[in-house]
């Protein structure tokens, strides 16, 4: 008898349970309003601007630890630019290899799910060009309470080297920083 009240009282926490909203949820990024941008600058005085239709992903959220974590992918043949010279540019070889490198990832580590809101940093594993380097975005401050209903974006900024990535090309004329950008917007969860 002594055995079956743990095994009665076990039983009872799991039925309890599972009425109980679940504490992990996987949130798909809305594509259609998400998209990511990068800075370059040319002589370094003038910045080269690109940005990408689309970013596409997950966050997916640990209620009950209060830990989410982000994984991503921006289309690198998806980049326009105002001058089509060097948007084609940006896709060859010597940039971003978009005929052998379709796409951009980011994957991070489990960050506090209050940097959605109140901002911080974020660490996480990058690749491009087949590459994959250690990257920290910050966070900015959310512009609403709830930005995982799907209301407002997050938005995120990083610095990456040209140089860590493969990209050695033009190194007279054009800097090795480049200035990365995103604005997340996840699709509101199915009620």
């Amino acid at each position: 008898m002594r055995g079956l009240r743990p095994l009665l009282l076990t039983i009872l926490l799991l039925t309890r349970s599972g009425s109980a909203q679940p504490t992990q949820q996987v949130l798909e990024l809305d594509a259609a309003r998400s998209h990511a941008a990068f800075e370059v600058k040319l002589l370094y005085l003038f910045g080269l601007h690109g940005e990408f239709g689309s970013v596409h992903g997950t966050l997916s959220v640990d209620r009950a630890l209060q830990l989410a974590s982000v994984d991503a992918t921006i289309e690198t043949n998806a980049v326009h630019m105002r001058n089509h010279r060097y948007e084609a540019w940006t896709k060859s070889a010597e940039f971003f290899d978009a005929g052998h490198f379709p796409q951009i990832h980011f994957s991070s580590e489990r960050f506090p799910l209050q940097r959605l809101t109140a901002g911080g940093e974020i660490n996480g594993m990058l690749t491009i060009r087949g590459i994959r380097k250690p990257a920290v975005f910050a966070i900015d401050p959310a512009d609403c309470a709830a930005p995982l209903t799907g209301g407002c974006a997050v938005a995120a900024a990083g610095t990456i080297r040209r140089s860590d990535f493969g990209m050695h090309s033009r190194r007279g004329a054009l800097a090795d920083k480049v200035e990365l950008s995103l604005s997340i917007f996840v699709r509101p969860p199915a009620s």
